[in-house]
């Protein structure tokens, strides 16, 4: 049986000539049928290159210079390409090139190496396409990666082409039993440190993709919010500590604009604006999702706004800390007697359910005033807050249409 060969061809850009009149030349590889084409960082005037010969001519120092330079080129890839056959592995056309650019072969790459190179590239990405919080949310998975394969392998690092389903699966288990993570956190570990994974197949770096047959274990969310009965109660009752009294005006007017802590925390009087409906609406950037969200004001948190807004101050709402902020939620629960673990989210959970749900709020409308980046979102959290509306439609209806019988038959 033949051994497969590599062929070394060197051609001519000659749709992108300099200023000079001169073409790069590009070198291509070929192996098993597939290429691998790069720039040399050479040119020359096109009418001096003999392509059969692969030479340019006539003699002179120019042209022995492109000579000498190619065959350097030339010599340098067939060295890589016999270092790569002694190892006696199978491996592709982009591997030859790799080992003439001195880079790694896929056979020696790491996972946590990979994973590595890939957060410095992304950290370069903060403040223009991310922000530093996410990029601190792939560097807690790079951690967890790390102490799962010392763990599980007792080595620092394993070969990324090594990865494989049971690989996942086993990362999965540890984050589960080892670092007591939830599965909703699990699930969002493993969808990033799967947006690693792919880049590594885009790379070529993998001959497999490992997540192919994964799929993330179903998370029951249950969604906590206020009834309106509950809402009346946290709105109406008279504290006698200020500061609970304060946290409770915060909370309340998240309920209605629905407002995540940042948003809250941040809003400044340039945010609010007069929409083209004549009325007051909140205009800014969602911090997590960097989505643009407006909010028309309902009358109660247009007053919470009227009662703190004051030009001289760079935030409307008083600031405090969202550990603090959810420490005193839980003493203005048992305080009212509501059995709920309030937060600040339930605020906003209040908003979507209580507030826009409950009163007909299309779910379109309602995935749109709380910024969420897409429908299925919204779909996802607040099925079964729709599901109990339509439930209690149907009742009332089961109920009218009984009554009509009823007196039909009397």
């Amino acid at each position: 049986m033949n051994t497969p060969n590599n062929k070394v061809t060197f051609v001519l850009s000659k749709s992108r000539l300099n200023a000079a009149g001169k073409c790069s030349i590009r070198c291509r590889i070929t192996y098993l049928k597939k290429r691998c084409e790069f720039a040399t960082g050479l040119f020359i005037n096109p009418i001096h290159w003999q392509s059969k010969p692969q030479i340019a001519k006539p003699p002179n120092d120019e042209n022995t210079f492109i000579n000498n330079q190619l065959s350097l080129i030339k010599n340098k890839i067939n060295q890589a390409f016999l270092l790569l056959q002694i190892q006696e592995k199978n491996f592709s056309v982009d591997e030859i090139y790799n080992q003439y650019k001195g880079k790694p072969s896929k056979q020696n790459i790491g996972v946590v190496n990979y994973y590595s190179e890939y957060l410095l590239k992304y950290k370069r990405l903060i403040g223009i396409e991310i922000k530093e919080i996410t990029w601190n949310k792939f560097n807690y998975i790079h951690n967890d990666l790390k102490d799962f394969i010392k763990w599980k392998y007792e080595q620092n690092d394993v070969l990324l082409n090594d990865l494989d389903y049971s690989f996942i699966v086993e990362f999965e288990y540890y984050l589960k039993t080892e670092k007591s993570q939830k599965q909703v956190t699990i699930n969002k570990c493993l969808q990033r440190f799967k947006k690693v994974v792919k880049m590594a197949l885009i790379d070529k770096l993998i001959d497999s993709y490992p997540f192919i047959e994964h799929k993330p274990k179903k998370v029951v969310t249950n969604v906590v919010f206020l009834s309106t009965e509950e809402l009346f109660k946290v709105e109406n009752h008279v504290f006698s500590q200020p500061r609970l009294a304060f946290v409770r005006e915060l909370f309340v007017f998240c309920c209605y604009t629905g407002l995540a802590f940042n948003e809250m925390s941040n809003l400044e009087p340039k945010h609010i604006v007069t929409g083209f409906d004549n009325n007051q609406w909140i205009e800014m950037i969602r911090v997590k999702t960097n989505k643009p969200i407006s909010i028309p004001l309902l009358p109660k948190s247009k007053a919470i706004i009227e009662k703190h807004l004051n030009i001289e101050n760079k935030y409307i709402l008083p600031r405090i800390s969202n550990q603090k902020f959810n420490s005193y939620l839980k003493e203005i629960a048992e305080v009212i007697g509501i059995e709920k673990n309030l937060t600040h989210h339930t605020a906003r959970k209040t908003f979507a359910s209580t507030v826009l749900l409950y009163n007909d709020v299309p779910m379109e409308i309602v995935s749109e005033l709380l910024g969420h980046s897409k429908m299925s979102i919204t779909q996802e959290y607040y099925a079964k807050v729709v599901n109990k509306k339509v439930s209690e439609a149907m009742i009332k209806l089961s109920s009218k249409m009984s009554n009509g019988l009823k007196d039909k038959t009397n």
